[in-house]
């Protein structure tokens, strides 16, 4: 099987390299240290089967990379972050999520996953877990007089406009007639901070802070002078 890697750490990407070239499946045909290599190379050779996706990096984290390929291979996400475990679980494409460290073990068993052979009992007992997990993590939407289901982890954050919010996903955008207010009462506080008038964050999507503003995925979203304390508590920067 064709791979490539995607990591800004040198170190995890040296740590997959080893892995790869112990395993005689795989054939390995790039390591990048940066997103946008990777989507260049990508548009060029459509014939990779496995891609192993680092996701916070700088400027461009791997869901972003996800949503600007129209045909992308089977991707095994690796991150020290397990929390965006449920958000991938959105993703089709994504057949594990390896949280580093990783052991030699985890990583075969990944592999097993990708080259889509039949699940163990233990394996399937872990799908059963995370599909749980990710239905406790459901919220419904009215979107257009339909009621649509959301991952709440997936959300980046909500904004403010007029009679309507904005929830901005990882995957997708809505337009929901309702208020800050109203959404603010149903998602997690240890996870949901209003840090603006207009604007609610998801402070695991966070990816800078500035003086007066948080970066999250391209997005620039102001904090207000009373709201920046309560985010430096959160974050425990006090």
């Amino acid at each position: 099987m064709k791979c490539i890697i995607i990591d800004d750490e040198e170190t995890a990407r040296a740590i997959l390299q080893q892995l790869v070239s112990e395993n005689a499946n795989l054939d390995l045909k790039g390591s990048f240290n940066n997103a946008m290599e990777a989507i260049k190379f990508l548009n060029k050779n459509d014939d990779i089967d496995i891609m192993f996706l680092d996701i916070h990096m700088p400027g461009f984290t791997g869901f972003d990379l996800i949503d600007t390929l129209q045909n992308p291979p089977r991707i095994i996400l690796t991150s020290s972050d397990k929390n965006f475990a449920l958000a991938a679980f959105e993703y089709e494409m994504i057949v594990d999520y390896l949280v580093k460290p990783f052991s030699p073990e985890r990583f075969e068993k990944a592999l097993r996953k990708a080259s889509n052979e039949p699940q163990s009992i233990e394996q399937k007992s872990t799908s059963e877990t995370m599909k749980q997990e990710t239905e406790d993590d459901e919220m419904f939407i009215s979107v257009s007089r339909r009621l649509v289901k959301i991952t709440i982890s997936s959300i980046k954050f909500i904004e403010a406009r007029g009679d309507y919010i904005l929830i901005k996903t990882i995957s997708k955008d809505y337009v929901v007639h309702s208020t800050l207010k109203k959404i603010e009462e149903k998602l997690p506080g240890s996870t949901f901070l209003k840090i603006h008038r207009s604007f609610i964050i998801n402070i695991r999507m966070i990816i800078d802070i500035e003086d007066n503003s948080v970066l999250i995925g391209k997005d620039v979203i102001p904090i207000s002078r009373s709201k920046r304390a309560d985010l430096m508590k959160v974050l425990n920067l006090l």
